[in-house]
Formats: structure tokens, C-alpha cells, sequence
């Protein structure tokens, strides 16, 4: 039963590796595997766990990377360890199991999702766009039926929910919201997978008809990632300088920095937990599962009455004596209610441990209530929170919507081990030599920098073997977290997919700026439009009209010319335009991750991958 792994299956084992990666650092532990067995209700003893893991641990650290759990899936198929996963898996609480049509479903293997989910992403799905009127045909769902998998269909909700977590990511005109057709719904479809994308979401294998059937697990997968996008946001230095607050002796803001938003989260619900005096948590899965962290919490950051506009809500802390976990859990959670807070757990999730709907739990209080005062201490030097800058944040949305492995949050301290760029570099067709060059985390205690660096400097060397360009760049550039050498070395391997593509659909012949500048004009003036492009630093590309009228050119009568300025162009008037012509090339169907401002600022590199993605979308012919 040997044979490859399809991207459905891979994507679907990656759902199941992230459901026992409790702490999302991309291994799993034995604790980790441990905990999942105890939840499904098959403890096993120890040495029986960590013999699991030694038989998948094919580099011996002791870990499961995702890679290794995929070599073993498919290595042992029909073996009872693999099966062992998948019952584990399917007999946890809650997960409904839906029979699948490859090789593997045949084999016993099914696509499976979480009630729970289902339940807690309804919700707040009702909560959040209550009051939206182009979504009042489907809302309120019922959060114990199916219909979430039907109400995303047309792909207004989806939209909708990607703009609440990313505002202005999709221009409301775009969106077709009256009298739908199949046509009109599967460019609902494209627009909400194509704006996903931009915005940092894994969905490369996710398509229109995959929304347009509601397939449950894909559903819930993409829905997750743009819920946590959201919930995510503020969790964030340069975004919310208060949680300087959460600085520990000895530390410096870079310090806090490199720590992820769940890691954030984790300081921030246990800084809380200190100043009550209580013990600290490790994890929002096994150590909040009798619900007395989450009173404490609670209590702590609820309103003092001390803010004009915040009136004092006092904590009943009646039910932290309740013996039983459910009822303790329930009490615990009436008191949430009280702060408008009770969202994506039931009494069950809390006492299951369920780390999902746990964290997105938490990252809510912490939205609405952090309770944190930014320090005024002198020592701290507030110049570093600068922030992303857009194209910052472009690439480091490009390269997650590819599904690198771990999630990359901050663009130079995740890559200071060039584990990202080598995955990059497997993903542009540069072969990397994975097992007698790369040094894969965890690293040592000693030398564990010399490590890293030896990686950067293997990074370095593919890139001169790909005829990159990277003259004055060295392996200690990406170590050290160097930002412009960094963001040109990331340039040119996002340059180099764009390009790839567009070689693939051309039947391999070579692309270059010329290529697709010609393609451009040609493609213009057999439409009969009348503007043109003479590089990508064309002035006149800042009013969005090339770019609107290829668009039309490509897919004739989709552009609405009443929305259009055209004339006598106010800077607010090219921005508008520029908004349009970005949903509008998402919405035909081309992956584009390009901002608005790249087109009316006229940023080459931006530009460029904006018309590449066109011309890849015209080869396809669809």
C-alpha cells in the first residue's frame, strides 16, 4: 500500500499532525502525543509512547517533524502504528469522520472535522456580521447542523469574514451579492481563495468547487486560518506597545519580539496569573482544564470601574469551589458572558483541553480586555517597534500561503536559521540537499548558532547556484537578521515562483521583465484598449487603468467602467482605482498578493508580480 501521497491527503494529514501539535512549534513531543492518546481515551504507558516515537523519529531528535509523520504515513499505510493515528485521531470527542475517495480513504483513512469547530466558528461567524445585510439569506446558522458548509457556498461570508480579520483586503464593489449565478458565485469563490491567499492563508489546494460543496474539513481548515489571522492582529509590539509590559528581567523589547502571538498569549494570561498569586500554565490544552486558571484570569482583567467608558464588572468566583469539572467549567464561563467574552468554548472544549478553540478563547479575552499599562521606563528603547513595512508583510503572507513550516511571524528573526528560505528554495525547483547539508531544529545546546549560520550560508550558496543575484550577501546577513539583504535574497526567490509559473503554463519556455511587458501590450491592443506599459516603472501605471483594462482584456465586460476615474486623477481617486483593479484581478482568478499602494506608489517589484500574475492567469484561458 506504498505509493505517493496526494496533495488532498498531504493536506489533510497536515489538519491531523496540527491537532496533536498542541503547542504549534511544528514537532511533536512525546507529552504531546501522550496527552492526545489520553484525550481519545487510550492511555498508554510510557515506554509504549516513546517507542511510537522512535519508530516515526527518523532524524533521532526525539520529535516528530510534520515531514517525518508524513514519511511514516505513507511508509506504513497498512501497518498498525498508521492506523493507531487514525483511530486516535477520529476517537476523539466530537470528531465526525466523512468517507473519502482516494487510495488511502479506500484503505480505512477518511477526511474527518470537528463538531466543535463547527459549533464555535458558527458562532462567531452570527456574532460577527449580525448585522450585515448582504448576509442575511444565510444568517444566523445553526451551530449544530451542517448549514455552515452550505452558507459559505456563494463566497459573500467568506469575503466577509476575510475583510473583518484584514481590513479592506477586499474591495466591496467586487463582491457579486445579488441574483447569483454559478459564474458569479465561482468568482465570489476566486476572490475570497485569491484574498486568503494575500492575507497569509495555506490554501493551495483548496479550490472554488471544494467551497461551492462545502467540503468540511477545507471549510473548517480555511475558516481557522482567517478566524486566527483576526484574532492575531494585535498580539503584535509594534501594534499594541502595552505588552511591553509583559518584559521580564534581564530582557529587552527584541527579546519579546521574536516570541510568537501564542507565546505572547501564553506570558500574558500567566503575567495575569502572577499578580494573583496563582501558579503558571504551560499551555492552554492540559493546564487549563479545570477551569480554575481562566477564573483567575478573568477576575484579574476584568473592568475595575477605573476607565470612564468601561464601567467595574465584578467576577463571581462562587463556581472556581464546584467539584464537578463540566459545572465548574460552565460557571467559569457565565462569567466570560458577563464580558462579552464567552466565544468559541462550551463547558466540554474547556474540560476536553481542546488547544484550538482554548487559544482562540483566550486570544479574545486579550483583545477585548489585556489590562496591560505600558511601562515608562526609560531603559526601553521604543525606536525598534517600528512595525512591518508592506512589502514586509507581502512576502511574509507569500511565503505562509505556501505552508512553510513552522508559520512565520516575524520575517527576520524566523528566517535566521534559513530552514524557511531552504523550504522556499524546494518550492522554486532548487534542489536542497535535506539530509547531508541542513541542520534541522532542535538545535543543540552548544554550538546551536553555529548551526543556524551553517544553514544561512548553505542558503547563500543555492542561491549563487540558481544565478541569483547576491553580491555583498553573506550566510551571517540572514543570521544576524540583516533587513535589507534579507528582503533581497526573499525578492528574488518570490521573483523566481512568479516567474516559474508562469515557465510552467508556457511549456517550460523562459520568462523574463520584457517577456511579460510584451505580453502586456500585446494583449492590450488586441483587445482595442488604448493604454500601454513600457516597464514596470511606468508613472502611468499609478492610476491602475493598465491594469484595469488587461483585466477586461482578459475577461471581457468584468470590469464595471462607472467605478472607474479616469480623468484629472486626485490622489484618493487613484487609490480607489488601484483598491478595484487589486479585487478585480483576484476576483478572474489570479493570485495576486500585491497592496493597492504598490500600484498607485508604482513599486517595481510589486508591479511586476501583479502583470506576471495576469499574464498567468490569460495562459490559463479559463
Amino acid at each position: 500500500m506504498s505509493g505517493k501521497i496526494t496533495n488532498e491527503e498531504r493536506e489533510e494529514m497536515r489538519e491531523i499532525f496540527g491537532r496533536i501539535d498542541l503547542d504549534s512549534d511544528g514537532k511533536i513531543c512525546d507529552y504531546e502525543l501522550d496527552q492526545l492518546l489520553k484525550d481519545a481515551g487510550h492511555p498508554l504507558p510510557g515506554f509504549m509512547v516513546r517507542e511510537i516515537i522512535r519508530k516515526l523519529d527518523h532524524n533521532k531528535d526525539n520529535l516528530i517533524s510534520f515531514d517525518e509523520f508524513l514519511a511514516i504515513i505513507q511508509d506504513l499505510r497498512g501497518s498498525q502504528i498508521a492506523k493507531t493515528f487514525r483511530k486516535v485521531i477520529n476517537r476523539k470527542e466530537g470528531i465526525l469522520a466523512i468517507g473519502g475517495t482516494s487510495e488511502l480513504s479506500s484503505e480505512g483513512t477518511q477526511h474527518s472535522f470537528s463538531e466543535e469547530e463547527r459549533f464555535a466558528f458558527v458562532n462567531w461567524i452570527n456574532s460577527a456580521l449580525e448585522n450585515d445585510d448582504d448576509c442575511k439569506h444565510v444568517l444566523p446558522m445553526d451551530p449544530n447542523t451542517n448549514s455552515l458548509f452550505t452558507s459559505v457556498g456563494d463566497g459573500i461570508v467568506l469575503c466577509k469574514m476575510i475583510n473583518l480579520s484584514v481590513k479592506d483586503t477586499i474591495d466591496e464593489r467586487t463582491i457579486n451579492k445579488k441574483k447569483l449565478t454559478p459564474f458569479t458565485i465561482q468568482e465570489n469563490l476566486n476572490l475570497a481563495l485569491n484574498s486568503a491567499s494575500a492575507i497569509g492563508c495555506h490554501v493551495v489546494n483548496i479550490g472554488a468547487l471544494d467551497l461551492k460543496e462545502g467540503k468540511p474539513h477545507l471549510v473548517l481548515g480555511l475558516l481557522w486560518q482567517i478566524i486566527k489571522i483576526g484574532l492575531f492582529a494585535d498580539i503584535e509590539l509594534s501594534r499594541n506597545e502595552a505588552l511591553a509590559a509583559l518584559l521580564r528581567d534581564g530582557e529587552t523589547l527584541e527579546d519579546l519580539m521574536k516570541l510568537s502571538p501564542e507565546e505572547l498569549l501564553l506570558r500574558w494570561a500567566n503575567f495575569h496569573l502572577e499578580n494573583a498569586g496563582q501558579p503558571k500554565i504551560n499551555n492552554f490544552s492540559s493546564d487549563i482544564k479545570d477551569s480554575r486558571a481562566y477564573f483567575h484570569l478573568l477576575n484579574q482583567i476584568a473592568p475595575k470601574g477605573t476607565e470612564e467608558d468601561q464601567p467595574r464588572i465584578d467576577i463571581n468566583m462562587a463556581g472556581f469551589s464546584e467539584k464537578d469539572d463540566m459545572k465548574r467549567a460552565e460557571a467559569m464561563l457565565q462569567q466570560a458572558d458577563r464580558l462579552g467574552c464567552r466565544q468559541f468554548v462550551t463547558p466540554a472544549d474547556v474540560v476536553s483541553g481542546n488547544p484550538k478553540l482554548n487559544l482562540a478563547f483566550v486570544a479574545n479575552l486579550f483583545n477585548k480586555y489585556p489590562a496591560l499599562t505600558k511601562p515608562e521606563n526609560e531603559d526601553i528603547d521604543w525606536g525598534l517597534l517600528e512595525g512591518e513595512t508592506r512589502e514586509e508583510r507581502t512576502f511574509r503572507n507569500w511565503m505562509n500561503s505556501l505552508g512553510v513550516t513552522p508559520h512565520v511571524n516575524h520575517l527576520y528573526g524566523d528566517l535566521h536559521d534559513a530552514m524557511i528560505i531552504l523550504q522556499l528554495y524546494d518550492m522554486i525547483k532548487v534542489p536542497v540537499d535535506w539530509t547531508g547539508k541542513v541542520n534541522k531544529p532542535p538545535y543543540p545546546k552548544l554550538g546551536t548558532n553555529m548551526k543556524k549560520l551553517e544553514n544561512c550560508n548553505y542558503a547563500v550558496e543555492l542561491g549563487k547556484s540558481a544565478k541569483f543575484s547576491l553580491v555583498g550577501i553573506g550566510g551571517q546577513d540572514l543570521n544576524d537578521g540583516n533587513a535589507t539583504l534579507t528582503l533581497a535574497l526573499v525578492w528574488q526567490l518570490m521573483r523566481r515562483y512568479t516567474l516559474n509559473v508562469l515557465a510552467d503554463l508556457g511549456e517550460g519556455e523562459k520568462v523574463n521583465d520584457l517577456t511579460i511587458v510584451n505580453w502586456v501590450n500585446k494583449t492590450l491592443k488586441e483587445a482595442g484598449k488604448s493604454h500601454t506599459i513600457s516597464s514596470f516603472k511606468d508613472k502611468e501605471i499609478s492610476s491602475s487603468l493598465a491594469v484595469l483594462e488587461l483585466i477586461d482584456a482578459l475577461q471581457p465586460n468584468s470590469i464595471n467602467y462607472e467605478l472607474v476615474k479616469t480623468s484629472s486623477l486626485s490622489e484618493d481617486d487613484k487609490m480607489e482605482n488601484a483598491k478595484y483593479a487589486i479585487s478585480m484581478a483576484r476576483k478572474i482568478g489570479a493570485r495576486v498578493y500585491a497592496l493597492p499602494e504598490d500600484l498607485v506608489e508604482v513599486k517595481p517589484k510589486m508591479v511586476m508580480t501583479v502583470f506576471a500574475c495576469l499574464m498567468a492567469r490569460g495562459m490559463k484561458r479559463v
